[in-house]
């Protein structure tokens, strides 16, 4: 068994496919002489930084952003239907009835046409999110979103890779990471961590599904970027993606709060910094 493990832990780490030529691990090793190599097991820190960051925003949800909601009055719950065991069984059958159906129902039911119709929209939207929660999440992440973007703009001001992309990669592997763009990194990992396992507490998404691979590619790029070195471009990218979803996710706290108007200002605004950041800047 120890054999086959250190097979695959050779064939995985193969230096022949992470590094240059006449590039080991072991010059990637930080030996004290004041250069910082990113290291495989700094990938923990990002998994034990993502449960201070869920009751960080457990704190902002339920302290700032909760009482914020109840102040407009968003509805935190949903009207249910009342109970109908005959509507019921036509519901899973078909979700909108046709006239013909509703007449049918007329008949086994005490319910008046315009009752039956109102029953079947209250339990189609019986399975929605209410509007609070939706608004209390896209507050929390929109508000990080904005944090850690203007974190990093800051942490870039000195940096010649920002400005000049050469930078990015002249001198790899053999770069130093600094304190900020370390902190930087585990900062977006963790929250990317927390919004992995918050997916299956938060609303009902129809995307799911494409979520959870979003997330699990994002980390798995991180992961590969940091174990080889690739931090300084990595950082660009998440740069140019964090300047973006702010403007998403206030945008939505806007529709949420009904304020429609602005939601499109900030939508438009969202688009032409999507196109900007993905299609112009982003290709480096």
């Amino acid at each position: 068994m120890a054999e086959l493990w250190r097979t695959v832990n050779d064939f995985v780490w193969a230096k022949s496919f992470w590094l240059p030529r006449n590039v080991t691990w072991d010059d990637l090793k930080n030996i004290g002489d004041g250069i910082y190599h990113p290291q495989f097991s700094d990938l923990l820190v990002p998994v034990y930084l993502s449960v201070v960051v869920y009751f960080v925003r457990y704190f902002f949800e339920r302290y700032i952003f909760g009482p914020v909601g109840h102040l407009l009055c968003l509805k935190d719950t949903v009207k249910k239907a009342i109970p109908n065991p005959v509507l019921e069984n036509a519901f899973k059958q078909k979700r909108l009835p046709s006239r013909e159906t509703i007449q049918d129902l007329e008949k086994q039911t005490d319910m008046t046409a315009r009752q039956i119709e109102r029953w079947f929209r209250i339990r189609r939207n019986q399975g929605r999110t209410p509007v609070f929660k939706k608004f209390v999440e896209s507050c929390w992440k929109g508000l990080f979103y904005f944090i850690i973007f203007w974190y990093g703009v800051y942490i870039h001001i000195d940096k010649p890779w920002l400005y000049e992309t050469i930078y990015a990669w002249k001198g790899w592997p053999h770069h130093h990471v600094s304190d900020d763009i370390y902190w930087y990194y585990m900062l977006e990992g963790a929250f990317y961590i927390s919004l992995l396992f918050s997916l299956f507490s938060d609303h009902k998404r129809k995307d799911f599904v494409e979520m959870i691979i979003h997330h699990l590619a994002t980390l798995l790029l991180m992961g590969m970027s940091w174990v080889n070195n690739f931090v300084r471009i990595g950082t660009l990218v998440l740069l140019v993606h964090d300047a973006v979803d702010s403007w998403l996710e206030t945008a939505k706290v806007a529709k949420y709060i009904g304020c429609h108007k602005i939601c499109e200002k900030l939508f438009f605004i969202f688009m032409v910094m999507w196109v900007v950041t993905r299609l112009i800047i982003f290709p480096f």
